[in-house]
């Protein structure tokens, strides 16, 4: 639901929001420690050095508040809303915050009318999860935000390219946050430790950096989840007792990789396991594939990528490889997972670990390029078709030359009207020998063409 961050009155009356966009000065008891430790200031924002560092265009656009509408990418845990926030306070404007998956076009278009009603607010709209937002949702922003009634703030974890409507994102400034550094987090959850007005300080427990930073691993860059878990730890401890890494074994054993099928994580770990493979790298590609495995990607969906790496990135180089990635396919359809694992990781280092060829990729490529930019070629009339009466009687089939009646089965016949440089064999693996009879046959052909 949309609700102003300045005070507990309607988003909707009259009064004028005080100073900082109102945003809560002092933190609840009962909010999360995530909550409670919110950074206040630019400066207090951990990581984020490639878009935050001073001179950089981000605190540039704050610093001077003129700007129109942001946009905010990154996965969970990284700093989207925190940097909403701190921009609203910095810049003293009205903070407006929807939940995109909660909101519905009604209340957005009570938000904005809201908006253009107190223009001297300076409303700074925050949409969390903005993908969540269709066509007419996000196409409804447009007028008010070209014309400065709001300012925009969107927060995705999925690719604005796909799921944020081209007008609107280029009616935006685009930032990219990463996932925290294992440090960055590490420091936070030191801070939450000793911070008795926001954080755990009054409790007194204490924990060594090793634990902190195992946690920190196991929350991947995800400072929220990282500040729950430290919170859940400790509120299952008396006060005063030391953290240590036997509280921490039932957190790691409940740990989950963050993986979303069909969006972005799906689609980026695919791409880094196919890169790998084809970069002859079996270590990175056996990670990728785990990656996935625990993620619950679908063990079929990985087959069928190694079955197209084998033609498309081996080749001829090994022509076993397409055999066995289709026997693995088959495999994992009847064996299933938990032991199809391995019947994937026998495929995958064969795939990385065998010589690589795209010299199939590459000719076929060449051939619909020569189908599109030349005429196409009319089939010679000796290779034509020759069965039944008619086809006889206008003389389809005549002059064929039958290769099996020649030496090396190279007659010296053309196959195309006007011959063309399609297909260029590698020298990797298998097709060196395929290379070596080509230039054999061509020596040939020559010869007979004499």
């Amino acid at each position: 639901m949309a609700r102003p961050a300045d005070d507990t009155s309607s988003l909707f009356d009259d009064e004028t929001p005080r100073p900082a966009a109102g945003l809560a000065e002092k933190s609840s008891a009962q909010q999360p420690l995530a909550a409670r430790m919110r950074p206040r200031k630019l400066e207090e924002i951990v990581g984020q050095e490639h878009i935050l560092q001073a001179g950089n265009l981000l605190p540039r656009l704050i610093a001077s508040n003129r700007f129109g509408s942001l946009l905010f990418y990154g996965p969970p845990g990284c700093g989207k809303t925190s940097l909403a926030e701190v921009i609203a306070r910095e810049t003293k404007s009205r903070f407006v915050r929807i939940n995109a998956v909660m909101s519905n076009v009604a209340e957005l278009r009570e938000v904005l009318a809201a908006a253009r009603r107190r223009p001297e607010d300076a409303t700074m709209l925050f949409i969390d999860e903005l993908h969540r937002f269709n066509k007419s949702q996000q196409d409804l922003l447009l007028p008010d935000v070209e014309e400065g009634n709001v300012r925009l703030i969107g927060a995705t974890t999925h690719n604005p390219g796909f799921y944020v409507n081209p007008p609107l994102l280029s009616r935006s400034h685009l930032f990219r946050l990463e996932p925290l550094a294992t440090a960055a987090v590490a420091g936070v959850l030191r801070q939450a430790l000793t911070d008795a007005e926001r954080g755990l300080g009054t409790r007194g427990h204490a924990a060594d950096d090793k634990v902190l930073n195992d946690l920190a691993v196991l929350c991947d860059g995800d400072l929220r989840r990282a500040l729950n878990a430290l919170e859940v730890l400790a509120l299952s401890l008396p006060e005063q007792a030391p953290i240590g890494e036997k509280e921490l074994e039932l957190f790691a054993r409940e740990r989950r990789i963050r993986y979303d099928a069909d969006e972005d994580e799906h689609y980026d770990t695919i791409s880094a396991f196919i890169k790998s493979c084809r970069g002859s790298d079996p270590d990175a590609a056996m990670y990728w594939l785990a990656k996935m495995l625990a993620g619950g990607e679908d063990p079929r969906f990985i087959a069928r990528r190694l079955v197209i790496l084998s033609s498309e990135d081996v080749g001829l180089a090994d022509p076993q490889a397409l055999p066995l990635t289709v026997a693995a396919h088959h495999a994992c359809d009847f064996i299933g997972l938990p032991e199809a694992e391995l019947t994937l990781a026998h495929a995958t280092l064969y795939i990385a670990t065998a010589p690589k060829s795209n010299s199939a990729t590459l000719a076929l490529a060449e051939a619909h390029r020569l189908l599109k930019v030349q005429p196409v070629q009319t089939i010679p009339a000796a290779l034509r078709s020759k069965s039944g009466q008619a086809n006889k009687r206008i003389g389809q089939g005549q002059g064929y030359l039958y290769a099996h009646d020649f030496p090396e089965n190279i007659s010296g016949q053309e196959h195309l009207l006007s011959p063309a440089s399609i297909y260029t064999p590698k020298t990797a693996g298998w097709e060196a020998k395929i290379a070596e009879r080509l230039a054999r046959w061509r020596e040939l052909r020559a010869k007979l063409g004499r």
